[in-house]
Parts: C-alpha cells; sequence; structure tokens
C-alpha cells in the first residue's frame, strides 16, 4: 500500500459524529418525538435546533435528512428514523455532496440576496432523492430583511421542500420564524453520558486513559460533546501511553483538585502565610492564577449547593476523597460564610482579569480571604455583646425602660450625637411688629388656622419657606391676617419679614407677623419627630445597643423600624385587591 493509499487521519469529533438517532448522546426527549412523528407521517415542514456548541444540533439536522431521504439497501425504503447509512442518499447526505441537501453557513451568507436564490430553487423537484432539503447552520445570523423574505416561503413551501435550522442563539431569531418552526431544545450531555461515551471512544482508538482524567476532560467541556472529543484527541496524543489525571491537569492548565481544596482550606483558617505558599507552589507548577480562583469560587458552589442538597456530593466528575471533603466543610461551615466567599471571589476575578499581573493579584485577594475568614458574624456579636455586663444605668441611677422591639441600625461614621433641641434658648427677639390692616374679612376667613397657612406655603411650592416654618415657628398666638410666634434657635432673623410678605402676595390681604419673647408651642417639625426621639431615646437606653455603642464608639443610631411601620411598608407595597374584572364592553 502506497503513501497516497492509506487512511488519512480524522479528528475524532469528525471521526465518531452520530450517523443515526440512537447514536445522539443525550437527546432523548427530542429523538422520542422524531420517532413518533416519522412513525406518524406528521413530518413537520421545518425544525430548529437550538443548544450550546457541540451537542449534535448539525449532526441532528443531518439525521434528519438521511431519514427522510433514506431509500434503504434495497432501494424500496421510506422515511426512516432509522437510516440504513448503506444507499446513496445516505452515504451522501453525510459526506456533504448530496444535491438535494443543501447546508448553508448563515454566518458567511446573510443577506436577502442568498435567500432568494433559495426561494428562486424551491420550486424545482428533488433531483434525485425523496425531498428538497434546505439546512441552515448559525440561522439567527442572517439580517432582518433576508429573515422577512424567507417567512412567506418557510409557512407554506412546496411539498417536496422542508428547512432545518441550527442556531446557538435562539433568542435573536424572529418570533414570526419560531412560530414556523418546530423547535428542539439539545440539552447538555450529562457527566455519566459524556464520561461513557469518551471511554467508548478511547477504548475503540486503543488508548489507555485513567477516569479520573476523563472527568477532568468532562467537567471542561461544560457538556459539550465536540469539545470533551477534541479534549480527548489531544490528551492522547499528549499521555503518548497511558493519559493520567496529571497530564490532562497540566495539559489544561489547571490546577490540582486535592491542592485546590487544601488551599480552601487554608483561607477558611485564616493561614495568610500557608495560602500565599501554595498559591505560589501551585503558579510555579503551571496553573493559572485566574484557573485557580476559578476552581475556588467552583469549590465554594459545590459546597453549598452540598449543604442545602447532600446528594449533590455524588458527582460522577468528583473523585471520591473529594466528595468526602466536601461533605465535610458543607457540615462544618455556615452557609453566610460560604456566600461572603463566593462573592468575594466573584469580585477577585474581575480584578484578575483586569489586572497587569495577574499573580499579585491572585495574592491580594488571597490575603483578603484569609483575613475575613475570622471575623465573627452578627449572631456571634450579639450573643457576645448579651454576655458582657451592660453600662451604668445613668445619673438617674434608676433602671432604663427598654424600647419595644424594633430593628435599630447603627452607622460607625461618627461617634458625635446629634441634639435634640427640647425648647427655645430665649434669644432676644423685637416686639414691634406692623399694624393689622384687614382689606377683607371673607378672604382672611379662608384661613381660619395656622394649618391653613402652611398648607397655603405647601401648594405654592416654597420649600425653603416651607422648612422654615416647619422647623423654626414657635407658635404663640394665631388669628385671620396675625401672627405671632417665638423663633426657634436655628430660625433665620428675617423670617417674619419674609413670611409676611410672601402671604399678602399670596392671599392679596396684609399679614401681620409678630415675634415674641415666650409663650411658643413646639414647632410642626418636634411635634412631627416627638415620636421618633422617644423611640430614639428608649433605644440608646437598650443594655444591648449602649453594649454596641461601647464596643464601637464611633456608631450612632441612624434609623429605628417599628413592627407596626414595617407593616405599613408592606401594606402599602402590597398590590392592591381587585374586586372584580373589568368588562371593557359592560355598559357604565
Amino acid at each position: 500500500m502506497t503513501e497516497s493509499d492509506s487512511p488519512k487521519y480524522q479528528v475524532l469529533a469528525r471521526k465518531y459524529r452520530p450517523e443515526t438517532f440512537a447514536d445522539l448522546v443525550g437527546q432523548t426527549a427530542m429523538v422520542r418525538t422524531l420517532k413518533n412523528a416519522f412513525a406518524a407521517d406528521r413530518i413537520a415542514q421545518a425544525f430548529i435546533m437550538t443548544g450550546i456548541r457541540g451537542t449534535g444540533k448539525t449532526t441532528t439536522a443531518r439525521i434528519i435528512a438521511k431519514g427522510m431521504n433514506c431509500i434503504g439497501e434495497d432501494g424500496q425504503g421510506g422515511p426512516t428514523t432509522e437510516p440504513c447509512g448503506k444507499c446513496e442518499n445516505c452515504v451522501a447526505i453525510m459526506e456533504g455532496r448530496h444535491v438535494d441537501v443543501m447546508e448553508m453557513d448563515a454566518a458567511s451568507r446573510t443577506g436577502v440576496g442568498d435567500i432568494r436564490e433559495i426561494i428562486e430553487s424551491v420550486h424545482y423537484r428533488a433531483a434525485s432523492a425523496r425531498y428538497k432539503i434546505y439546512i441552515i447552520d448559525e440561522v439567527h445570523m442572517l439580517s432582518t430583511s433576508a429573515f422577512n423574505a424567507l417567512l412567506k416561503t418557510l409557512e407554506e413551501p412546496p411539498e417536496h421542500v422542508k428547512f432545518i435550522f441550527a442556531t446557538t442563539e435562539i433568542r435573536k431569531v424572529p418570533v414570526t420564524v419560531l412560530s414556523r418552526c418546530q423547535r428542539f431544545d439539545l440539552r447538555r450531555i450529562e457527566p455519566e453520558d459524556q464520561i461513557g461515551l469518551l471511554r467508548k471512544i478511547a477504548t475503540a482508538e486503543n488508548a489507555e486513559i485513567t477516569d479520573d482524567a476523563l472527568a477532568l476532560i468532562t467537567r471542561a467541556a461544560e457538556g459539550s460533546a465536540r469539545d470533551a472529543q477534541s479534549l480527548l484527541d489531544q490528551a492522547i496524543s499528549h499521555g503518548a501511553g497511558e493519559t493520567t489525571a496529571e497530564q490532562v491537569r497540566a495539559m489544561l492548565g489547571l490546577a490540582d483538585r486535592g491542592r485546590v481544596l487544601d488551599l480552601f482550606d487554608m483561607i477558611l483558617k485564616g493561614q495568610a502565610a500557608d495560602a500565599l505558599h501554595e498559591l505560589s507552589s501551585q503558579y510555579a507548577d503551571g496553573a493559572d492564577p485566574m484557573a485557580i480562583l476559578r476552581d475556588l469560587a467552583e469549590i465554594a458552589h459545590w459546597v453549598s449547593v452540598i449543604k442545602i442538597t447532600p446528594d449533590a456530593a455524588e458527582d460522577p466528575t468528583v473523585s471520591p476523597d473529594e466528595r468526602t471533603r466536601g461533605a465535610a466543610m458543607a457540615e462544618a461551615l455556615a452557609m453566610r460564610v460560604l456566600t461572603r466567599l463566593w462573592q468575594m471571589l466573584l469580585k477577585a476575578l474581575e480584578e484578575v482579569a483586569m489586572a497587569p499581573n495577574a499573580m499579585m493579584a491572585a495574592e491580594m485577594a488571597i490575603i483578603r480571604l484569609t483575613h475575613v475568614a475570622d471575623l465573627p458574624s452578627v449572631e456571634e456579636l450579639v450573643r457576645k455583646l448579651d454576655k458582657e455586663t451592660p453600662p451604668p444605668a445613668g445619673p438617674s441611677g434608676g433602671p432604663r425602660a427598654a424600647p419595644t422591639q424594633s430593628g435599630i441600625q447603627t452607622d460607625a461614621r461618627s461617634s458625635t450625637p446629634t441634639p435634640t433641641h427640647s425648647g427655645p434658648s430665649g434669644p432676644s427677639a423685637s416686639a414691634g411688629g406692623a399694624a393689622l390692616a384687614v382689606a377683607n374679612d371673607e378672604a382672611l376667613a379662608m384661613y381660619p388656622t395656622f394649618e391653613t397657612v402652611v398648607e397655603l406655603i405647601r401648594r405654592h411650592r416654597d420649600v425653603k419657606l416651607l422648612v422654615e416654618v416647619e422647623t423654626g415657628v414657635r407658635l404663640a398666638a394665631y388669628q385671620p391676617g396675625r401672627i405671632e410666634f417665638v423663633p426657634a434657635d436655628n430660625a433665620p432673623h428675617d423670617l417674619a419679614q419674609r413670611l409676611g410678605s410672601r402671604l399678602q402676595a399670596w392671599t392679596g390681604n396684609r399679614w401681620a407677623v409678630t415675634l415674641v419673647n415666650d409663650g411658643g408651642a413646639e414647632t410642626i417639625a418636634e411635634v412631627r419627630d416627638a415620636e421618633a426621639n422617644e423611640l430614639r431615646d428608649k433605644a440608646s437606653a437598650h443594655p444591648v445597643v449602649q453594649a454596641v455603642l461601647m464596643q464601637f464608639p464611633k456608631s450612632k443610631i441612624t434609623d429605628i423600624r417599628t413592627p407596626k411601620a414595617l407593616e405599613a411598608e408592606a401594606g402599602l407595597e402590597a398590590l392592591p385587591e381587585v374586586d372584580e374584572e373589568w368588562d371593557p364592553f359592560e355598559d357604565s
């Protein structure tokens, strides 16, 4: 046999491409539907296959094309889900050279002109096959005009024409096209099925490869059969004999899973020096810092899932020793620790991706992770504060009443308490005022109380004056057209003058606004905030709050939410109940 006569090498992904529905791995639901459709002679006019890369979309399209055009070894067969693979039509279709089965790559032929060729050719019957079949790969790449041009033909094609589309981006396909096709979603290949497929191929190739190595390839393939077969092809060449997990790990640039678990354990124990040494060691062995952090995030996710669903530990791509360690971690670690670790690792992955030196960014991330590992939780902090002796009650010496149940939030930005003014400081004020001149008693009668004056200011949207009146006016006496008040400490010196001029401008009548020295009531703001101040005083007197303030000297109470307030908020956020449906045709 000459060199030209020897069989040429073919990559595994092409050599072991499925040729029948029985060869498809992990697509049971689609295969069952297509078999029933063929058996009942209910073959649709158009199919669309969607799924991630390497799950068999184009391969399935070719198998469907073979099944519809297979004539059997005797030349008398009809449409079938089990094509013979030996007749002229089957062989030509699988080799991609059948004249009546046209494959088009929509990524390179996206325009209306390309679709026009299809529209003009559908009227001619198939040259040698039963059906003329158009397979359009990556159909989502077609332009909007091309999709629109195809709609009519796709909806009512001739009886001898079938369309099969394949896409990885089903959301980019117009709804008008989807509604004219039977859609099949090809699933990711399950790890068990993927490992079985790889073992079958390795056996057929007389290649020796360990189960751990196949598990690593399966995990790296992420459910794609083509990716897994390509990695297996590379691993067989890389191993040059028996391919081990260490060789596959070196080929993929992955860190040893057991060593990553060791690093994960060091981080949780707060052993910063040991964790940095382990990171440097893995980096020296060829592991990529990004891959190490990605593996740490994967372990955090895996352990979290095991904690919720213990059955998740039985992962065929994970070794028995790793399963045991994962289950032990899930039992020992709190969920808040795992979620905090997950969030910090996601942030670290972003930093490593953008950093000029990935290793430096990874080391800083490890340092942060180890330093937060021993931080106490909120529950532990509260329990610690409860056990401590509360501070002295206060100058009065008597016990302070505890506040009602409420949510207390603290802010560590400042230790200076916000002063509360309970009364006037007695600034001297002028007792003179303008003489009252009433031009129209009926007009002034529209403002019988001071609250109506405040509402007038609010209607005119004078926010500055409204705030000054609510916080700076201690009303002493009021009658329509005349206001007497004691100014608060924060009241502007010209408040009386501006208030009188604004009221005169708005009402058309003169108002006498006079400052007095005593007799003023609480301001509107003080009345409004009295309940909040009372809650704040009660909260400040609570032993636990006092213990927190002692532990964190710069903190202060910023907000208090009572159960009643929370219930009111929930009521406002709830959707209103609808008594009955509105009928647009019902007579009003």
